[in-house]
C-alpha cells in the first residue's frame, strides 16, 4: 500500500481492501483476513482497520457474520446511498472541449438530484487504474468514462469487469474499448476525417497532408476516413502526406513534418493543404505555414476538427468539423441515468454525424 501522508490511514487501507474486490484477489463471500492480521500487515492500529472495516461494512461491502467472522457481500449486498453520485473519468479536465462535456453532463446530473465527481487521468493507463480505484472506493450509482489511449488496449479490463459484476452501470463517450460491450456516446470521426479530405479535393487540391495522433480511436477513425476519400474520389495519397503521431510527441512531431513539408520550395511539391487531428494541432500548425514564409489560405489550406473555441480565435478563422461537447455530456447524463433508474441499457450507441464548417483557412485552387 503506497502511503499518502494527506488521506486519513483508515482511508488508505480502505481504498487497498477495495482494490483487493476489484481486482478479484477477494471475490464475494470469501473471508476476510482479521482486523490483527490487517493491522500486523500495514503496520497500523487494530482501532483504524475497525473503522475501515466498519465503513465498509456500512457501505455494504463487507458482512459480519456472528461467531464466523467478515466476508466479502455480494453485489445484491451493496447498499443505494440517499444522495446518488455519478463519477465522470475523463483523460483531461482543464485543456480543450473537455470542460464543455463535463458542464452538459453536470447540468443534467444537477437537474436530477445527483452528486457529481469528478476524475483525469492525464491520458495515462496507470491514472486510470487509479482513478477507477478512486470512484470504486465511493458510494457509486455509475459512471460516464473517456477511456485512455483507446487504441492501446486495455489493461484495466478487471476493474471494468468488477463493475459488470457490481451491477455499476457506465457507458463511455467520445470512444469505447474494443472489447466492451457498454454503451457509448461518440462522434462519427471516420465520417469527419472523410468530409475533410473531400472538401478540400472538390476544391481542387490533391497533394493534401494529413496528421492523426494514433494512440486513441479517435485518431484512427480520422484517418481511415481519410484514406478512403482518396481512395473513392481516385486521388493518389502520397505516403510520405500521413503523419501519424501519439500524445507523447504531439507537441513536436506534426510541427517538424510540416515544417519539412512546407520547406520544399517547388510549388508542384509540397502539400496545398492539411487536415489536422483536432482545432488543437491545427493552430499550431498556422504557425508552421507562417514560419515557411506561407500563409493561409493563399498557399495551404488547413481544415480542423472539434469547431472549439480555438477555431474562430486565430486571425484567420478555421474550417473544421464540429463535435457536440455540451451536447455529448449531457446525452451521456441522460442515458446513465436511464440505467441507473432501471430503464434498460440501449442496444446500439449514440453516434453523432459531425457537420462541415467552412471558414477563411480553406480555398479554391
Amino acid at each position: 500500500m503506497r502511503e499518502n501522508k494527506t488521506m486519513p490511514k483508515y482511508l488508505q487501507l480502505k481504498q487497498e481492501i477495495l482494490g483487493w474486490f476489484h481486482s478479484g484477489k477477494l471475490k464475494p463471500n470469501d473471508q476476510m483476513p482479521t482486523e490483527n492480521e490487517i493491522a500486523e500487515t500495514f503496520g497500523m492500529s487494530r482501532q483504524t482497520v475497525r473503522q475501515t472495516f466498519g465503513e465498509l461494512e456500512q457501505e455494504g461491502w463487507l458482512q459480519r457474520v456472528q461467531g464466523r467472522g467478515t466476508f466479502v457481500s455480494t453485489p445484491h449486498g451493496r447498499k443505494t446511498p440517499e444522495l446518488q453520485t455519478v463519477g465522470i473519468i475523463t483523460t483531461y479536465i482543464s485543456d480543450y472541449i473537455f470542460p464543455h462535456i463535463v458542464r452538459g453532463a453536470e447540468a443534467v446530473l444537477r437537474e436530477r438530484g445527483y452528486r457529481l465527481l469528478l476524475s483525469s487521468t492525464d491520458n495515462d493507463k496507470q491514472r486510470e487504474q487509479e482513478s477507477l480505484r478512486l470512484m470504486m472506493s465511493q458510494p457509486l450509482s455509475g459512471l460516464i468514462i473517456e477511456p485512455t489511449r483507446s487504441a492501446e488496449g486495455n489493461p484495466n479490463l478487471s476493474y471494468y469487469l468488477s463493475l459488470d459484476y457490481h451491477q455499476i452501470p457506465y457507458l463511455m463517450i467520445n470512444e469505447r474499448y474494443a472489447e466492451l460491450d457498454c454503451p457509448y456516446v461518440k462522434v462519427n470521426d471516420e465520417a469527419g476525417g472523410y468530409r475533410a479530405a473531400e472538401h478540400l479535393i472538390k476544391l481542387g487540391h490533391r497533394r493534401i497532408a494529413g496528421f492523426f495522433k494514433m494512440d486513441d480511436l479517435q485518431g484512427v477513425h480520422r484517418l481511415k476516413g481519410f484514406m478512403r476519400a482518396h481512395r473513392d474520389m481516385r486521388v493518389p495519397l502520397q505516403p510520405e502526406t500521413v503523419v501519424h503521431y501519439m500524445t507523447d510527441d504531439k507537441q513536436t512531431k506534426p510541427f517538424e513534418a510540416a515544417l519539412a513539408m512546407l520547406a520544399d520550395a517547388d510549388p508542384a511539391v509540397r502539400p496545398t493543404a492539411f487536415v489536422c487531428y483536432n482545432d488543437e494541432l491545427a493552430v499550431r500548425l498556422l504557425e508552421a505555414v507562417r514560419q515557411s514564409g506561407l500563409s493561409v489560405p493563399q498557399d495551404i489550406s488547413v481544415v480542423g476538427f472539434d469547431d472549439s473555441s480555438l477555431a474562430v480565435a486565430t486571425e484567420v478563422k478555421l474550417t473544421t468539423l464540429t463535435h457536440p461537447k455540451t451536447g455529448m455530456g449531457a446525452q451521456a447524463a441522460e442515458r446513465l441515468i436511464g440505467m441507473i433508474e432501471g430503464q434498460r441499457p440501449p442496444e446500439e450507441g449514440l453516434v453523432f454525424e459531425p457537420e462541415l464548417i467552412v471558414r477563411e483557412s480553406t480555398r479554391r485552387l
